[in-house]
């Protein structure tokens, strides 16, 4: 009990009193999450323009000359790392992560807040060079968005000067943010978790974040040492990864180099960073269905060792990203076989989900739409990975719409659906109001069926052997005319997608005056998170005393209970007339 009166005097001591020092220099875990969430849509929304733009040169070829070869190429490699770096992972640990983990372990702050606060101005940084590559000689770098070499570095490539420069650069300054921040999440897990709170009893949101982060410190590094080689490769004439090439008809000034280990260095990080975005969206989902079906999540335990199992199998299948490198046949056979156990623990939970909403006292709110919708795209995308991870299958689908589709339905699609659906069931604890429920669901629709009008028709494209990366298919005789048909829907439907998210932003922005006030709990939820004493919570979150833990995170519906659900925090003599403990042992 004096280690709480000690942190609380702390508490008022350092409540910041400047505008200033309360929002820009921010060291409030709430604030710092709110500044990585708007600057990674914000980047994001850049990004979502480039993929119209290269949706247009496809659908309606030369059609508008804004789009030349090289700025296509251009677009490609920036839409890609921004969407799957600068967005996705900023938004899932650097956003969420900030925000839900210590409200939901019953933490006052970050165990560094002063770190957490460095964290946001590095990656603003990172995003800073990264989009100043657009306004230097010859542009961003045009390599594609895994920047082989030596394609990369060598003149005829767009960017291949300053512009790959700037990307690498600002890889490895987002990757000290990652660092400082990812580190701040797992310590606060480990160390700052309020009475009561067991690591079997923290929310599956928690162990999503707290997995991918630790993915991320052991995966990033790769890329790090990647981008480092890659950049004296470039600037001094080293050859980590150029070999002995003739380029534009010179001479080769390099030799000795090896592309292939570059593959190695990015894959190792590139397949774990799936599982970095898709295992925090794993676990909101879970959240998301166990609040909006009334019922408490099937598994618990199963579905935690799920997450710690496909985490350490992440890191043994990156190379059937490479089937096409040109690997030995018993390297195939180990990348395959893996690749099909990591599906294993992921199906695991799939079915858990599905046992959650069996029976359930389903409410078909937004959050829950978005999380149904992740559901069945997850899936949708993940069989489609099983038919990738199959060697002679990968062979002729590795460079074609084919992988356009999956890589988009699982590490585009699904984790957005997510990030929807998690805005739509914070929102109401971050800003104390309601988003617009006929918005929201208008939203949903249009998106759900208007990204499957855009990558179900790439998985036909793919497997006619429809190239992927190219600016125009010319008069390429093996397609059918049907290509240039498909392609102008898709891209129609591209544009509708778009569109559609400025009905997103305008709830967003219109509820934060409009939005209908929320109360403190209106999802009726169980995490901690929702018993903060304000709403929005106040700096420290939990006023003059810290909660206590009395039960996991999902104990919904519980027979003999007064309500149809039972928080964290209140005390077992409250739960029914026998006062007994309800947390199944699953």
């Amino acid at each position: 009990m004096a280690y709480v009166a000690i942190a609380d005097r702390d508490h008022v001591l350092h409540d910041p009193e400047t505008f200033i020092r309360k929002y820009i220099w921010s060291q409030d875990h709430k604030v710092i999450a709110i500044q990585y969430s708007v600057t990674a849509i914000a980047i994001g929304l850049v990004a979502l323009g480039m993929s119209v733009l290269m949706r247009l040169q496809l659908g309606f070829p030369h059609a508008f000359s804004l789009i030349a070869p090289n700025n296509y190429y251009q677009f490609i490699t920036m839409h890609g790392m921004i969407m799957v770096i600068y967005l996705l992972t900023a938004l899932f640990l650097g956003g969420f992560g900030n925000y839900l983990i210590p409200l939901m372990c019953g933490a006052r702050d970050m165990v560094f807040p002063y770190m957490n606060m460095l964290s946001y101005w590095v990656y603003l940084l990172a995003v800073l060079v990264l989009v100043a590559g657009f306004f230097i000689p010859g542009g961003p770098t045009g390599a594609g968005w895994t920047l082989y070499p030596p394609q990369s570095v060598l003149p005829g490539t767009p960017g291949s000067s300053w512009g790959i420069i700037f990307m690498l650069v600002s890889l490895g300054i987002f990757i000290v943010a990652f660092t400082m921040g990812g580190l701040n999440y797992v310590t606060t897990v480990l160390q700052a978790r309020c009475r009561g709170m067991t690591l079997m009893r923290m929310p599956l949101s928690v162990w999503g974040i707290f997995m991918a982060t630790v993915l991320g410190l052991l995966a990033f590094p790769a890329l790090l040492v990647g981008a480092v080689m890659m950049t004296l490769d470039s600037l001094l004439g080293t050859s980590f990864f150029l070999p002995a090439v003739v380029s534009m008809g010179q001479p080769p000034t390099h030799s000795g180099g090896s592309p292939l280990l570059f593959q190695h260095l990015f894959w190792f990080f590139g397949h774990p960073e799936v599982y970095i975005v898709a295992l925090p969206a794993f676990g909101i989902v879970s959240d998301l269905l166990s609040t909006h079906a009334r019922r408490h999540i099937f598994g618990y335990r199963m579905m935690v060792w799920a997450i710690l199992a496909i985490g350490c199998l992440s890191f043994v299948v990156w190379a059937h990203h490479m089937y096409v490198s040109g690997m030995n046949p018993y390297f195939g056979f180990f990348f395959a076989t893996t690749t099909l156990i990591i599906a294993v623990p992921t199906a695991i939970k799939v079915y858990n989900w599905v046992l959650t909403l069996w029976r359930g006292d389903i409410h078909l709110t937004v959050p829950m739409l978005f999380a149904i919708g992740f559901i069945f795209t997850f899936v949708n995308g993940g069989l489609t990975g099983l038919f990738l991870g199959n060697v002679t299958v990968d062979v002729p689908l590795s460079a074609t719409y084919f992988v356009v589709a999956h890589f988009h339905m699982v590490m585009g699609v699904s984790p957005i659906l997510v990030v929807f659906g998690a805005i739509y069931h914070w929102y109401p604890k971050i800003t104390g109001r309601m988003l617009n429920d006929t918005l929201g669901r208008i939203h949903f629709w249009l998106t759900f069926l208007g990204t499957y009008a855009i990558y179900l028709p790439m998985h036909y494209l793919g497997i006619l052997g429809v190239p992927r990366r190219y600016y125009a298919f010319g008069g390429t005789e093996f397609l059918p005319e049907s290509v240039q048909s498909v392609n102008a829907a898709i891209t129609i439907s591209a544009l509708f997608v778009a569109a559609v998210q400025l009905v997103f932003l305008f709830n967003l922005i219109w509820s934060l005056s409009k939005g209908k006030p929320a109360g403190g709990n209106p999802w009726r939820a169980t995490t901690l998170e929702w018993q903060t004493p304000d709403t929005p919570p106040k700096h420290g979150n939990w006023g003059p005393k810290l909660p206590v833990v009395h039960r996991w995170a999902y104990d919904y519906s519980v027979p003999g209970a007064k309500e149809d659900f039972i928080p964290q925090n209140q005390p077992p003599d409250a739960l029914t007339p026998a006062g007994r403990e309800q947390e199944p042992a699953s």
